[in-house]
């Protein structure tokens, strides 16, 4: 995904001369074109996070449409109260990019991973809250925010995830990738684990279940009526590579009518000094494919 967005940027900022793009130090063999293409328009701030948010915020006062650019966890809950004070609560159209969402830098342990990011975003003021699934959802989320600036927050994978639906216009209601509005059970998926959503979803067709697969790409705000669509189902499953705290599952569950039951895939907190690559540890989180499909047999 991380190669998308940054092909997609370039793309933009040849036809926004207001993009922006300062980095933390990091992102080097992904960010050289966009600087080699815009070098009065690119920054590497360093390793000072909360700075970099700071020049961020400063810059788009002035005009300028800001993305920030660094490994998960370290433009968001390093500088969280930059983005709150600096960004969101004065409206300011800075996009911060977390790449290697959720699990994807499993090998580097706890300290790499984006578990909680969710639950800290979604309570900010102002702030949209995306969460793309594969490189088409990526170029979707860029086109959206570069022709609506704002305080945002988008969550991207680290590199190699496959193109799992086609490309579409970003819509605040779930994407179905898979199935019928009449299956029985819905998964709803956010981020990169969507595709492992997607293996059991067609496993659990072919053993005869009814089943859909929703992706969710865009993950606040959300009104009333976005999330209609799956009120349709009997059962809505939710996957995420995030605590159950301040989650989708939690997010759907708050909203459901009383006729729907919404069970959820998450991390586990217990699992956190846990050390692996990103499927391994979807293994043991129970939120790959084979967790997933035992979740559909309850």
């Amino acid at each position: 995904m991380r190669t998308a967005f940054i092909e997609e940027l370039i793309r933009l900022a040849a036809e926004n001369p207001r993009i922006f793009l300062i980095v933390g130090d990091l992102g080097f063999s992904v960010v050289e074109p966009f600087a080699k293409a815009f070098p009065e328009r690119f920054l590497n701030a360093g390793v000072a996070e909360q700075n970099m948010t700071g020049v961020a915020a400063g810059l788009a006062s002035e005009g300028w449409q800001v993305f920030t650019y660094s490994i998960a966890n370290f433009p968001t809950l390093r500088c969280y109260e930059q983005i709150r004070n600096d960004v969101c609560y004065h409206n300011l159209p800075v996009t911060i990019v977390a790449v290697g969402a959720g699990l994807s830098y499993g090998n580097l342990g706890y300290s790499h991973h984006a578990v909680q990011d969710l639950a800290v975003f979604r309570p900010l003021p102002n702030l949209t809250l995306l969460s793309p699934a594969d490189p088409g959802e990526t170029r979707s989320c860029l086109q959206y925010l570069s022709a609506n600036p704002g305080p945002a927050y988008l969550r991207i994978g680290k590199a190699g995830e496959p193109v799992l639906h086609p490309d579409m216009p970003l819509s605040r209601e779930p994407i179905r990738v898979l199935g019928d509005g009449d299956a029985a059970t819905a998964i709803v998926a956010t981020g990169a684990i969507l595709q492992q959503a997607l293996e059991a979803g067609r496993a659990a067709v072919v053993e005869g279940l009814s089943v859909a697969v929703y992706s969710l790409p865009w993950v606040s705000p959300l009104g009333a009526t976005d999330l209609a669509v799956l009120w349709c189902h009997q059962r809505v499953v939710t996957v995420e590579e995030h605590v159950g705290a301040g989650g989708i599952g939690e997010l759907i569950a708050a909203r459901r009518p009383g006729t729907v039951e919404v069970h959820s895939l998450h991390a586990q907190e217990h699992l956190a000094g846990q050390v692996g690559s990103q499927t391994c540890l979807w293994g043991q989180h129970g939120i790959d494919a084979a967790g997933i499909r035992r979740a559909l047999r309850v």
